[in-house]
């Protein structure tokens, strides 16, 4: 691979991923973010109690997408090899902690909506 592209990059993505749910992920992601979009601009502020919940799901989410990622590569942790490895490690763990904040507070919101 010598040119890192976005067709490269989406061409990886699909076949790590397969096709289907490759761009199942990215409308649900497109869906929560414009979920969270709407309440934001809902409740013009934001919920500080709805906020401190979501902060604590985070750990599960950056646990999550790390076993989600290591199970569709057939990978296991003892396979990092350096340093590139486990900053890619760290960068999915913050995108599944951030992720899962995102979403646990746009349900609650939802759910809940500011009175």
């Amino acid at each position: 691979m010598k040119d890192m592209t976005f067709g490269t990059i989406l061409a990886v993505f699909e076949e790590i991923f397969g096709r289907g749910l490759f761009w199942t992920m990215v409308v649900a992601a497109a869906l929560v973010t414009a979920a969270y979009i709407f309440v934001l601009i809902r409740d013009h502020s934001i919920s500080w109690r709805k906020f401190l919940l979501a902060q604590l799901s985070m750990p599960v989410g950056a646990i999550l997408a790390i076993w989600f990622v290591l199970v569709m590569t057939s990978s296991k942790l003892s396979d990092l090899g350096g340093p590139v490895d486990i900053i890619v490690i760290l960068g999915i763990a913050a995108a599944g902690a951030i992720g899962i904040a995102i979403l646990v507070y746009t349900i609650q919101s939802l759910i809940r909506p500011r009175q």
